[in-house]
């Protein structure tokens, strides 16, 4: 049974890092779902509540560097609000119509097409937004990533 368990939360681990490149995966649901994991197969009172309280702090992290990235990445270089929105949406619809690179294109797209109808911006400055929404959504996997790797050590430090 415990290697049942083990083989779960790791599993779980791998799909949270899945969940950086691809949105649809909550990735942060994985990681607690790992913790749950372990509190049903061996027990709860292993993960004391200062576990908790960080795993919670940097959860709200997480959330916040995703959106703030994004957003910075697109103000950076003049985007306006239809620019992170087109954005977000790319990010979320990018991968399901093409399938590997719409993780990346998505984002640059969504940003491009708003600001060039939405704000009426011109081409060439709607893809340098683009462009920017685009390294906005880099930083925000790289930080995100950092911050799971805290969040999985501190779990094996707590174990």
């Amino acid at each position: 049974m415990t290697i049942l368990a083990w083989t779960i939360i790791i599993l779980l681990f791998i799909a949270a890092f899945a969940g950086l490149v691809y949105p649809i995966i909550p990735a942060v649901v994985c990681i607690f779902a790992g913790f749950i994991v372990y509190g049903l197969f061996f027990n709860f009172g292993d993960l004391p509540w200062w576990f908790w309280l960080i795993e919670i702090l940097l959860t709200v992290l997480i959330f916040g560097a995703d959106a703030i990235s994004n957003w910075i990445g697109v103000k950076k270089f003049g985007g306006t609000n239809a620019g992170v929105w087109g954005s977000t949406i790319g990010l979320l619809i990018g991968p399901f119509v093409i399938p590997f690179a719409g993780i990346l294109l998505g984002p640059f797209i969504g940003a491009v097409v708003a600001e060039w109808i939405v704000s009426r911006k011109d081409f060439l400055t709607s893809c340098k937004i683009g462009f920017g929404s685009l390294i906005g959504f880099l930083t925000s996997v790289v930080t995100k990533g950092i911050i799971q790797v805290i969040m999985i050590v501190i779990f094996v430090i707590a174990v």
